[in-house]
């Protein structure tokens, strides 16, 4: 059996060799017999989810000792090699769709509505992996109900509610900044893994953009929106950062460095989802963590969640083992399994019936379980290509390199250019 999971960056020519047998040469096993090999792409960056995703496969090759699966995570690569996997038709039997099920890979994707669990998937997850036609694009492996993941004790310890609002975040990190006498960090980003400060960005630009009281969305799909609008976001990350909010390594700081200051109570808040959240309560299992929805920008508004795809499995529609593939699907796809991926990464699971436990989650998904799950902003307003931009130029701001009106131009020009580009 082989079993190679790749857990470095690797280069944008590897990925052309990485699944060169996924559709055409057959591999050295195929050749003797009647071994299957699949290829399986995931974007999961947590070494937890990758264990859980691996061991499951292990355990399927076990039953199913005719298919041989190489199951690989390119981590920041992995758009990227998909991107060059796109443009040569020839993608991984089995992939992770990452959020763009429908818009970016639908034309390359099998229809699964024939499979068992695609009558059961959940209502909050069925409109995001299916379309008016009835086809299902990927099986959801858990469903994305993003908010801010805080330390409970530090709020309770400083007397501070759960924020509602970005004002009520930013006054409660200067509570905590100034009792804490700067031991505590109130937000923590990585300037190494810069999807930190992208998350920030397509965070709040829903609550900012598209809100009862202002909502952009038409301008933002017709093209027409005015950046400037844009601007204040930066503004309030700039703020915070001018305060003394932010970890001072922020340019140097790496993501890997998350769950240990969380555990230790050195980080109050983390504009990451509960992905740490696992690793944390390993550290310290005393550790007290909250969790909320991300808070309202404009007056009148109500926090609510970002949420959608996060992990997938889909198949190429291409692929010479479509069978095989489905079949991998179907064994993901069973209670045990998509409750040891929706507990590993903390997240509820995306299809009905599987009862998780999500540990100190668990109580706030119910607590808010009435509150408003908006698509990623990025996902559904902004062209191919925007994260990059969001990433850098929070870099940038955050480096002094750039004001915030300076991130707003940029935004407006990539964003036309992308599209331009897009639609030649």
């Amino acid at each position: 059996m082989k079993k190679k999971v790749a857990t470095t960056l690797v280069t944008m020519l590897s990925a052309v060799t990485l699944f060169g047998c996924s559709s055409g040469e057959k591999s050295s096993t195929e050749a003797k017999g009647d071994q299957v090999k699949l290829t399986v792409f995931s974007s999961a960056s947590e070494q937890e989810t990758k264990n859980a995703m691996t061991k499951i496969t292990e355990s399927f090759e076990k039953e199913n000792p005719s298919i041989d699966v190489e199951i690989q995570f390119p981590g920041q690569d992995y758009e990227n090699m998909m991107k060059v996997k796109m443009a040569a038709n020839d993608l991984p039997d089995v992939f992770d769709t990452h959020g763009w099920s429908k818009i970016r890979y639908g034309k390359y994707l099998a229809d699964l509505k024939d499979q068992e669990w695609a009558s059961q998937l959940t209502d909050s997850i069925k409109p995001v992996v299916t379309d008016e036609q009835g086809k299902v694009y990927a099986l959801p492996l858990n469903e994305a109900k993003d908010g801010i993941t805080y330390n409970a004790e530090i709020l309770e310890k400083y007397g501070i509610s759960v924020p509602k609002t970005m004002d009520e975040l930013i006054a409660a990190g200067e509570k905590i900044k100034k009792e804490s006498n700067g031991k505590v960090t109130p937000f923590f980003f990585s300037g190494i893994d810069s999807s930190t400060i992208g998350q920030f960005f397509d965070y709040f630009a829903t609550p900012l953009l598209i809100s009862p009281e202002k909502n952009y969305a038409d301008a933002l799909l017709d093209g027409k929106f005015d950046w400037s609008g844009w601007t204040a976001l930066p503004e309030k990350l700039k703020e915070m950062n001018d305060k003394g909010l932010i970890n001072k390594d922020v340019l140097t700081a790496k993501r890997s460095d998350i769950p240990q200051m969380f555990a230790n109570g050195e980080v109050a808040f983390l504009f990451d989802g509960p992905q740490s959240v696992a690793q944390a309560k390993e550290m310290n299992p005393k550790v007290k963590v909250g969790y909320m929805p991300v808070p309202a920008m404009v007056a009148g508004d109500e926090p609510a969640f970002s949420g959608g795809e996060r992990y997938t499995m889909a198949v190429w529609k291409d692929s010479k083992h479509v069978k095989e593939a489905k079949k991998l699907l179907a064994y993901f796809a069973k209670t045990e399994n998509l409750k040891t991926m929706a507990e590993t990464t903390g997240l509820p699971a995306g299809i009905k019936g599987v009862n998780e436990d999500l540990g100190d989650l668990t109580k706030y998904y119910q607590d808010y379980a009435s509150t408003r799950v908006f698509p990623y902003f990025d996902r559904v307003y902004l062209p191919n290509g925007m994260w990059d931009v969001l990433c850098t130029q929070g870099q940038e701001l955050l480096a002094g390199s750039i004001t915030p009106k300076q991130f707003s131009e940029k935004m407006e020009k990539e964003v036309e250019r992308l599209r331009n580009q897009q639609q030649k």
